[in-house]
Formats: C-alpha cells, sequence, structure tokens
C-alpha cells in the first residue's frame, strides 16, 4: 500500500513537473514574438531562428554539463536506469523525475540566451552568438544556480549565519532574470550602437515593425509566466494558490503603472506586464497580493524610465530595453522580497533585507564579469558584429538567405512581373 502510494506521488510529481516545463517552453515563442515584433522586418526571421537555435544548444549544454554542475546528477546510465533516477538515486518508480527536473530546469537556463538576443538584435553575428549563449546555459548560469538553488550551500549558509536568513530567490528574479539582463548589457556595449540610430548626436529613433507580434510576445510570455512561478515549487504538494495570485497582481500594477506614466504607449504596456512578471519571480511565495501590486507596479517604472535613460543619456542601443527589464527589474524584485516579505507589510516573514541586498548584488556582479569576459574574447577572436553592409541589408538575407515576406520581396525586385509578362508571351 504504502509503495503504491509512493508510486502515485512520484507520478504526480513528474506530471507537474512535465506541464511545468511544457509552458515555459512556451514561454520561448513569446520571446521570438516580442523580438520579432520590435526589430525590423529585415530582421524578423532572424529573431525566430536565433531563439530557436539557442534554446537547442542551451538543452544540449545544460543537459550534459550544466545541470551536473548544478546539482551533481549526471545522466550517464542506461535508459532503464534513467528513468528511476529520483535525486541521484535509483528509486524504482520514480517516473524519470530527474529527467523531468533537469527539463524543467533547462528552460530556466535557455532563458538567458533568450533575453541576451533581444538587446543585441540587428547587429550581431549569428553563430558567435549561439555560442555564447550555450557558455551562458551551460556553465555561467549553472554555477550561480549551484549557490542559490543548487548543491553548494556555503553562500547560502554565511548569508543565514551573517543576517540571519538565506538569500530568498523563489522562481528567479536574481538567479535567471537578473542574470540574464546583466549578462546582456556589456555584450550590448560592446557591439556598439546600430547604424543609424544616432546621427551627428542626435537621438534617431527607430520604430518597431509590428504591434501584434510585439502583443502577441507578452500575452505567450504572461500565460507561460504561471508556470514559471507556480510549477517553481517543483512538486505537485507544494502548489501555492498565493504564487498565481501574486503573479496576476504582480502583473496587473506593471500594466496599470505603464498606462499611466507611458501615457498609454503600447510597447511599454506590453513591456509594463513582463516587468511586474519579472519582479514578483523572488517574492511571489511569501508577499501579501497587495504587496506583489506594488512591487509589479515599480518594476514597470524602472523599466520605463530605465529604458528612456539607458538610451537617451547613455546612449546605450539596447534594443528591446533587456538591461532595465530584466536586469534591473530582475534585481528590484530580489531587493524587494527583502521588503515586502516582511510580516510588518503583510508577508510571511522568514526573509532578511541585507541577505536579498547581498544575494542581489553578488548576482549582478557574477553576471557582469561573465558577459564582459565572454564578448570581450569572442570579439577578439571571432568578431561579434556584421559587417556594415550586412547590418544595412539585414540579418534575415545575411545570414538566412530569405526573408520574412518572400512573396512581396519577389514583388517588390520586379520578378512577379517580369514572370508574369514572360507567360503571355
Amino acid at each position: 500500500m504504502n509503495e503504491a502510494l509512493q508510486s502515485m506521488s512520484h507520478s504526480a510529481d513528474a506530471l507537474f513537473l512535465m506541464l511545468g516545463a511544457v509552458m515555459i517552453f512556451s514561454m520561448h515563442a513569446g520571446f521570438a514574438f516580442l523580438e520579432a515584433g520590435t526589430v525590423r522586418s529585415k530582421n524578423q526571421v532572424n529573431a525566430f531562428v536565433k531563439i530557436l537555435a539557442d534554446w537547442s544548444f542551451s538543452t544540449v549544454m545544460y543537459f550534459l554539463i550544466g545541470f551536473p554542475i548544478a546539482y551533481g546528477i549526471n545522466f550517464w546510465i542506461n535508459a532503464g536506469s534513467l528513468s528511476d533516477l529520483l535525486q541521484g538515486n535509483i528509486v524504482p518508480g520514480a517516473h524519470g523525475f530527474d529527467l523531468l527536473h533537469c527539463f524543467f530546469l533547462t528552460t530556466f537556463a535557455a532563458c538567458i540566451p533568450a533575453i541576451i538576443s533581444g538587446g543585441i538584435a540587428e547587429r550581431a553575428r549569428f553563430w558567435p552568438q549561439v555560442l555564447a549563449g550555450a557558455i551562458f546555459a551551460g556553465l555561467c548560469y549553472p554555477l550561480f544556480e549551484s549557490v542559490i538553488w543548487g548543491r553548494f550551500s556555503f553562500f547560502q549558509n554565511w548569508l543565514n549565519t551573517t543576517f540571519g536568513s538565506p538569500f530568498h530567490d523563489y522562481a528567479g528574479s536574481v538567479v535567471v532574470h537578473s542574470m540574464g539582463g546583466w549578462i546582456a548589457l556589456p555584450a550590448v556595449i560592446l557591439l556598439g550602437q546600430r547604424i543609424g540610430r544616432w546621427v551627428n548626436g542626435r537621438s534617431i529613433g527607430i520604430p518597431v515593425s509590428n504591434i501584434p507580434y510585439l502583443a502577441l510576445g507578452s500575452w505567450i510570455l504572461a500565460v507561460g509566466w504561471f508556470g514559471f512561478n507556480v510549477m517553481s515549487a517543483q512538486k505537485f504538494e507544494g502548489i501555492s494558490g498565493l504564487v498565481a495570485v501574486n503573479s496576476l497582481f504582480a502583473m496587473v500594477g506593471g500594466v496599470l503603472f505603464a498606462l499611466i506614466f507611458s501615457k498609454n504607449d503600447p510597447g511599454f504596456v506590453h513591456n509594463g506586464a513582463l516587468a511586474g512578471l519579472i519582479a514578483i519571480c523572488a517574492g511571489s511565495d511569501i508577499v501579501h497580493p497587495f504587496g506583489a501590486f506594488f512591487i509589479g507596479g515599480i518594476g514597470s517604472l524602472i523599466f520605463i524610465f530605465g529604458f528612456k535613460w539607458e538610451t537617451e543619456k547613455l546612449r546605450i542601443d539596447d534594443v528591446l530595453g533587456v538591461w532595465p527589464l530584466h536586469g534591473v527589474t530582475g534585481s528590484w524584485g530580489g531587493i524587494a522580497a527583502g521588503i515586502f516579505g516582511y510580516k510588518s507589510l503583510g508577508g510571511m516573514g522568514g526573509v532578511s533585507f541585507l541577505s536579498q541586498l547581498t544575494g542581489t548584488v553578488a548576482g549582478l556582479t557574477f553576471a557582469l564579469c561573465a558577459g564582459t569576459i565572454v564578448y570581450s574574447i569572442l570579439k577578439s577572436t571571432m568578431g561579434i558584429r556584421l559587417s556594415k553592409d550586412e547590418e544595412i541589408a539585414g540579418s534575415d538575407l545575411t545570414v538566412h538567405s530569405i526573408g520574412a515576406y518572400p512573396e512581396q520581396d519577389i514583388r517588390d525586385s520586379g520578378m512577379f512581373f517580369q514572370t508574369i509578362a514572360e507567360e503571355k508571351k
């Protein structure tokens, strides 16, 4: 009887993880549409292919290297034993829990190159970026993951001893989003500005190509985010309605603050929803829904004004604003868990502001160093930027030899009408 109940528990946990992994996997379609809608039409195909290629390389790298680094479990055994792996041990009836755990966490790791992709869009070379994404997903990200969520507890133990609580990041405001955004910053700076973005010191706005694509990307990401946050319990018995409602309220706060402070700009409104969700990841299991609303709202403001400051004052050409959206807003989420998580503000307690601040600073420092080192090496060896002619022609034709609208391209070239004329002869 006990064995049967245990088997049912394992199967429920396995199903829970699989559903969560599939939901988060679907978010990568959101990343692709968000980027494709923001870049010019001559770079849309590249956005879709790049996200899919990054996902594929990230999967291989995380399975072979990243997951073993973070959790000390590898899969170099026969298929029959793989199905019985449970936390590194052979347990009959485990229903492939460790495999699904790896699948679930692969979807997190693959977010790192997907985030970076939006910042360096329209002028980055394809293969150097794919290589960089594989390094980040398979090595750099798992190293930090291992000390926050994984097998190396020395940092968390030190925080607990020094400040009274370990670093709390339930679903990755810092471990995933801040990491990706701060890695992207040196990449964007080392790449330089797009041709025509600033002329004679004057900012020349480059309009987005497709608002419906941008909106669709935001919606897909928002729906998948409930898997990202709720399924971070990683066990069926850990499902929390509080996490779901806090995610909802943070998203709503992000949207409403963006509506007001961006004067109803559709780009900021749809990204405001994402800013709210990014900010709430860390504390979604411990704050009150009203606290989540303000965490998301403040996160939205950080993105709106941070993006304007980044582009207008710093003149950093971050196409999708991934540094303020993921990097800075993710950092805010880590710190906010140490504010709104206190019982005096309606939270559940068990957090320390100083632990949250220290963990957040450690994460962004590691990300900055990793991004600077990897992209500096790639720039000096392979080169990371398209040539001037390639950039002007667009990544679609340069890298993939086809545009997003091939039929229209043929019409515009005159070949369509030439073919019709020849057929009439």
